[in-house]
């Protein structure tokens, strides 16, 4: 069992430790879960620094939406690093300890990352909004300033939704057990060790869950209806596969993200499932970073071409 304090913290909680269980349940399987992981959590990094990188370098992409897809690439990173290092560590470890304060900072930073994506995914359906239905005011519309200032809200407001989960949740009495049956500090698994009653805490959560979760899917909702039928209005077939193609990559990334979300965070803590919700965990916190940019880059003829051209000057000018 982890350490315990006589004294009364800020916290109001005499736990000091909690323990991962992780995938302890599955002992024979540990090798491969370790490799499968560390595998998705490379790729991760490779795929997401590679499309930062490329949008950065290429002059062509400088424009709306590849900035909010290159912080869209930086979010994935952060979000799936605040989870994967500890996890892939905790193969190695015989008693997978995280303190009180770094289970809280780990949740803070995952679902403030979390919430920041979902924020900044709904100021990417208005920047396609805006491109096809004024595709001619489209860069007065959507200047570097808005941009930056959409990206910078959507930071603010994630995080700040994300101290006010943190707050109503690591304030209740943790007086024991505290064996966290999970491989991070989420919502559910954390809740169910809590003293105290919470009620409160999952008002709370379930407030934000709500209030963002249903904000960002009008205003998408919104958007792809006008964007639909301003598609509807385009002559060209080859202009309509071209809005259709980037939509359906943003409306899948929107699909997986919000379906998980919603899953895990807008249930009580009472339905917390061990085998069923790990796996969903994996899905959302490691599989869909790794997933993005390929879901945004497999049908995108600008980024194809832009490769091309990374690739070209990489032959003209091989390093020494």
């Amino acid at each position: 069992m982890g350490k315990m304090s006589t004294t009364k913290g800020w916290n109001s909680s005499s736990v000091t430790t909690f323990i991962l269980l992780g995938f302890a349940d599955l002992p024979e399987h540990q090798v491969l879960l370790f490799l499968t992981f560390l595998g998705i959590y490379l790729v991760t990094l490779a795929w997401n620094l590679a499309l930062i990188f490329l949008i950065r370098g290429d002059t062509r992409l400088h424009t709306p939406m590849y900035f909010f897809l290159s912080n869209l690439s930086f979010i994935d990173i952060c979000y799936s690093s605040t989870v994967a290092p500890k996890m892939l560590t905790d193969f190695f470890q015989e008693q997978k300890t995280i303190s009180f304060l770094g289970c809280a900072a780990q949740f803070f930073f995952f679902i403030g990352m979390g919430l920041t994506e979902c924020f900044l995914l709904t100021a990417m359906a208005y920047d396609r909004y805006a491109a096809i239905s004024s595709p001619l005011r489209y860069t007065t519309i959507m200047t570097q300033g808005l941009c930056t200032r959409m990206v910078v809200a959507a930071y603010v407001s994630g995080f700040l939704c994300s101290l006010t989960q943190a707050s109503s949740i690591f304030q209740l009495h943790y007086c024991g057990p505290n064996i966290i049956n999970h491989f991070f500090c989420d919502l559910l698994p954390v809740l169910a060790l809590s003293c105290s009653d919470t009620f409160f805490s999952e008002l709370v959560n379930f407030l934000v869950v709500v209030t963002v979760g249903g904000t960002s899917f009008l205003i998408l909702i919104l958007s792809y209806s006008f964007i639909v039928a301003a598609v509807l209005k385009i002559h060209s077939a080859g202009g309509r596969r071209k809005a259709f193609n980037t939509c359906a990559s943003h409306m899948m990334v929107v699909t997986l993200l919000f379906g998980t979300a919603l899953f895990m965070y807008l249930r009580p803590s009472s339905s917390y499932l061990p085998g069923r919700d790990k796996v969903v965990s994996v899905f959302y916190s490691l599989v869909i970073p790794m997933l993005n940019p390929l879901i945004y880059s497999l049908r995108n003829k600008e980024i194809k071409e832009a490769c091309g051209r990374s690739w070209e000057r990489r032959q003209c000018f091989p390093s020494s």
